[in-house]
């Protein structure tokens, strides 16, 4: 019992530590003092300075147009990644792939960002809007990749050999064996890319150009120049549609599980 409380306690801790920054910059977004010291008295006047941007409001966009391509196109690539790891039969050539594609994960962001902005470069292509496309899309691949391979090795062989033992064509045994299966995966993979490319700063930093950028790194230039609570009101929007994401997420995995366990009590 001591001990429960004790891991209760060290929990609530970990939030507090966590999350106090978050709402503090919160609180302070909406204080018309225009400081992070003294709150003076409650505006939404920080708000309505961020909405009235027209540069923030294209970077906003930019940055979700890069958020929802990259994921898109990624999850279809993590998705053919994942089917060929899965259906390797040799394990040394697996495991090399498995290894290279973890390395890609953990690899410091400052590494591959550098790494990208040599390679484009040298290959002529101009920073901007399609070198952050093709660097999210590279990132968030391997990710996507670890999100449906578990969904894969879960997947009986059997479903795809009686599948096949009823005639299906390779097509109709990936549209309508496989991808059903494998959807919670899918989804988790699409939400996980679609968040770490809203959230990157440091590989988009080196990628994008004159003329071209992210919310990530606008908010950095924004805090080079020193504080101003439009900052507070900007990055509140994001922790907020963040949240929405998660929630998203939470309620299209319950629903996948109730029509899985359907599915599985029909049976």
């Amino acid at each position: 019992m001591a001990r429960r409380k004790l891991s209760n306690l060290y929990l609530v801790a970990v939030f507090i530590v966590l999350y106090a920054p978050i709402f503090y910059l919160l609180f302070y977004s909406f204080n018309s003092g225009g400081s992070m010291r003294n709150f003076e008295s409650f505006t939404l006047d920080w708000y309505k300075e961020v909405f009235a941007d027209t540069r923030l409001l294209i970077i906003v966009l930019n940055t979700f147009v890069i958020a929802l391509l990259s994921s898109v196109i990624s999850t279809i690539l993590g998705i053919a990644g994942a089917l060929a790891i899965h259906y390797i039969r040799k394990h040394q050539p697996k495991n090399t792939l498995l290894a290279l594609n973890n390395v890609l994960i953990v690899s410091p962001d400052v590494i591959i960002g550098a790494s990208f902005l040599i390679l484009f470069t040298i290959i002529g292509i101009k920073l901007g809007f399609t070198s952050v496309l093709l660097s999210h899309i590279a990132f968030s691949v391997p990710i996507v990749v670890i999100m449906v391979l578990p969904k894969l090795q879960e997947m009986s062989p059997t479903l795809i050999d009686a599948a096949r033992d009823l005639g299906a064509s390779s097509w109709n045994v990936l549209t309508k064996v496989i991808m059903p299966y494998i959807k919670p995966g899918v989804f988790a993979g699409f939400f996980m890319a679609l968040t770490y490319s809203l959230d990157d700063f440091a590989v988009t930093f080196f990628v994008t150009g004159n003329g071209f950028s992210t919310l990530s790194v606008e908010i950095y230039s924004r805090a080079r120049q020193g504080i101003s609570l439009s900052i507070n009101a900007l990055s509140t929007l994001i922790f907020l549609f963040t949240i929405v994401l998660v929630i998203g997420y939470y309620f299209v995995n319950q629903r996948n599980n109730r029509s899985a366990s359907v599915g599985e009590g029909r049976r």
